[in-house]
């Protein structure tokens, strides 16, 4: 089976979006997915660089911009319709 990439990084940045903690320095989220997929975000300059000891990474400004906005389109509740 071929897979979209493109679509499981944007998930996957969208989850990690559930686990972002932070201060006025930076915004960190847990790195407890595909490391394929956390090697792609940080290719494409949304996470810092996932390899290390530490157990979370850290949004770019674009990567928590982005990472906010994936989650409210595939996971906010739409408001009933009239």
């Amino acid at each position: 089976m071929d897979m979209d990439t493109d679509k499981i990084d944007d998930m996957i940045l969208a989850l990690l979006w559930l686990g972002a903690h932070g201060d006025k320095w930076s915004t960190r989220a847990w790195k407890s997915f595909d490391w394929a997929a956390m090697d792609r975000l940080h290719a494409k300059g949304l996470i810092t660089n996932p390899v290390g000891k530490a157990k979370s990474v850290s949004y770019t400004e674009e990567g928590l911009r982005r990472s906010q906005e994936l989650f409210e389109t595939f996971f906010a509740q739409k408001p009933p319709s009239p």
